[in-house]
């Protein structure tokens, strides 16, 4: 397989390395994968994060771990363990599925590099498409508002929402990001603004809870973030804490866009009921880890309750910003997506 380069991820000289983003934004290293299960781990820990990027990276292990075994059981149950590994984003399901449709040709292996090679490059060409579309909705001294991390970090191009303010940028609009810190693990506060960071964009963090305050003094008016899985009615899963932004927004009159390829659609999902919701484990909640190091604030035994997503109604949608256009809530209910 021919090298490939991301900010997140690096396929060199046979090898798969992902950007470790637990320890960003302190110290940028590389984990060297040694097999499936490793991968498996570093996609729980979120060592590798972001519905593109988790798909891309399964699809790329899979190829290269598979590489020399004929065994097609034993290569299914790789694939298997792989798309299990996180229950929300569908871009992992989605990038598994394209590659086992091969499974029973004579040359699956060459076929499996092939794919998840293409996958790769796919990305990288929606990434600019959705940028493209995005940023004709931004103006000229816009606020933005954004939550947890939707730039190069997950996925093999310029990110989804935070391509769109990449692409502002680039074309010269006065922006400033505001950014979610993203409790309870801190994507906004230590990814996403490390990312705006190193472009040179304007930004401000602000805590979770300070959201609504910004909108109702005036400092918001734009808002656009990630998905992880969209139904066919228009409903998307995001990082937990979308949907109440998506209120907040409908409520001060904010456009309200989520950014997402076609990858990220569930078609077998008619409605954001159908998206199962990631349960977490109960430290992410009692207290913070990084490369700082972990402190626990609260009870080391207090009950937890962690969701990881929660989904935000059609009826809060301005308008989603595709690879394939930009639909309005009207062309959303009327089924725009299931012709994609």
């Amino acid at each position: 397989m021919r090298d490939l380069h991301s900010l997140a991820i690096r396929f060199k000289d046979g090898e798969l390395y992902i950007l470790d983003q637990q320890l960003l934004p302190h110290n940028e290293d590389l984990i060297l994968v040694i097999d499936v299960d490793h991968m498996v781990k570093i996609i729980q820990m979120l060592k590798v994060r972001g519905a593109p990027a988790i798909g891309i990276s399964a699809g790329l292990a899979l190829a290269k771990f598979s590489e020399g075994i004929d065994d097609r059981d034993k290569v299914r149950d790789m694939a298997l363990k792989l798309r299990e590994s996180r229950p929300t984003a569908i871009n992992l399901m989605v990038v598994i599925d394209r590659m086992l449709v091969h499974l029973e040709k004579e040359n699956f292996h060459q076929l499996f590099e092939e794919e998840a090679v293409r996958v790769f490059e796919e990305d990288v060409e929606l990434c600019d498409k959705m940028a493209e579309y995005g940023a004709e909705l931004v103006e000229d001294g816009d606020g933005i508002l954004t939550h947890c991390n939707t730039g190069r970090l997950v996925t093999a191009g310029v990110g989804t929402a935070l391509g769109v303010i990449f692409k502002a940028h680039e074309q010269g609009k006065k922006i400033h990001v505001y950014v979610d810190e993203t409790r309870p693990l801190l994507q906004g506060g230590r990814l996403t603004a490390w990312e705006l960071e190193q472009a040179g964009i304007p930004y401000s963090i602000i805590t979770d809870n300070m959201a609504a305050h910004m909108m109702k003094t005036g400092k918001i008016q734009k808002i656009f973030i990630g998905s992880d899985r969209v139904a066919l009615n228009g409903d998307f899963a995001n990082k937990i804490g979308t949907y109440s932004l998506s209120v907040l927004a409908k409520y001060h009159n904010i456009p309200f866009y989520p950014v997402a390829p076609y990858t990220t659609i569930d078609f077998e999902c008619e409605t954001g009921e159908g998206i199962p919701i990631e349960e977490r484990e109960a430290y992410e909640v009692r207290g913070v880890h990084g490369s700082f190091g972990d402190v626990c604030w609260a009870p080391a035994n207090a009950p937890v309750c962690n969701p990881a997503f929660d989904v935000s109604p059609v009826d809060n949608v301005t308008a989603f910003i595709c690879d394939k256009g930009v639909f309005s809530q009207d062309e959303l209910k009327n089924g725009a997506l299931k012709n994609l």
